[in-house]
């Protein structure tokens, strides 16, 4: 673990050029429980000289932070223990990146740039702000943008404000089959960054059945391939992404280790006998007409909620059934 002292010089506000813009991040507001980059904005040096490092400290509910790399700067980080663990597609997570620091750089004051990092988002209060307190640092001085009272002070730190996501103002979020009609539930197509998401169902099992399944539609209206790499649900002990496919004579069902690529400008259907979810050591039978709660996680776009709506055990699409088997 690293750990890094910052001097008095560094803690000191700087004040000239307070009627300058000051440091911000590049949102105004996040949605909880989602996970997404993040941008400080560094609009100016320190009294007119070049920033060559920058500090950007992680406040407690935002986890699983991966910084960005850029050019030109080393980057380096701080590792801590969260106040309050957090669970991570099922891995139970109690420390993290709590520092970022991007240093050896050279931002003029007259340029601009941006310092990105990504991370989730916790559940938390709507209408909660979250600070990323900030420090840029000079030849001979600072600019610190560390204040968190939330007043009108020279030296704010950057901010947002967490607000829910469909899926968590419908009551829907992390708490597994709901019951009540699938089809009422089921809010149409959902849009995460440049993918949309719809048609989502699942499967009804048997009461003490191992396994279930979950299908959607993934376009992919963006201009660079996005891929599918986690899934998540209360109900199952595990969820993983698969795939089945004939070998020879021989049909067969594989894990996706590396997920599933969405392309650029193309839709991929999950659905039975392809494509598709699998929850594993379910801890409830799937019940017709109810809905289940699928959180996914993708590499670009982040992470969403969705309730899947529960059909016969043999449907094929949303809404409807067969008199086929299912496919597991």
């Amino acid at each position: 673990m690293k750990t890094t002292i910052l001097t008095a010089l560094a803690l000191t506000t700087a004040m000239a050029g307070s009627a300058s813009a000051h440091a911000t991040l590049d949102q105004r507001s996040a949605t909880l429980g989602e996970t997404t980059k993040i941008s400080l904005r560094v609009p100016h040096g320190c009294e007119g000289e070049a920033t060559h490092t920058v500090r950007l400290t992680i406040p407690e509910g935002f986890y699983n932070v991966k910084p960005m790399p850029k050019a030109g700067w080393e980057l380096s980080t701080t590792t801590g223990a969260y106040a309050t663990p957090y669970m991570n597609h099922g891995t139970k997570m109690t420390e993290g990146v709590r520092e970022v620091t991007w240093s050896g750089g050279h931002l003029e004051d007259g340029w601009y740039d941006e310092f990105t990092v990504r991370g989730s988002f916790a559940n938390a209060e709507t209408g909660s702000t979250l600070y990323f307190p900030a420090v840029q640092e000079c030849a001979n001085g600072v600019a610190d943008w560390t204040d968190t009272s939330g007043g009108e002070v020279a030296n704010p730190a950057p901010k947002l404000q967490l607000v829910a996501g469909d899926a968590m103002a419908h009551d829907h979020a992390g708490h597994g089959a709901h019951a009540g009609h699938a089809m009422e539930a089921e809010a149409g197509p959902v849009t995460l960054g440049a993918l949309t998401l719809s048609d989502g169902f699942s499967r009804a099992t048997l009461p003490n059945a191992p396994v279930g399944g979950g299908f959607l539609t993934i376009t992919n209206n963006g201009d660079s391939a996005d891929r599918l790499i986690a899934v998540e649900t209360a109900v199952a002990g595990h969820s993983e992404i698969h795939e089945m496919a004939m070998e020879g004579d021989v049909m067969r069902m594989r894990e996706l280790e590396d997920g599933l690529e969405i392309p650029a400008g193309e839709t991929i259907e999950l659905k039975p006998g392809g494509f598709h979810l699998m929850f594993m050591k379910l801890q409830q039978p799937l019940v017709e007409g109810e809905t289940v709660d699928v959180t996914l996680t993708f590499e670009t776009a982040g992470t969403v909620t969705l309730p899947l709506a529960i059909g016969a055990p043999n449907a094929k699409t949303h809404g409807h059934g067969d008199h086929e088997h299912m496919d597991h």
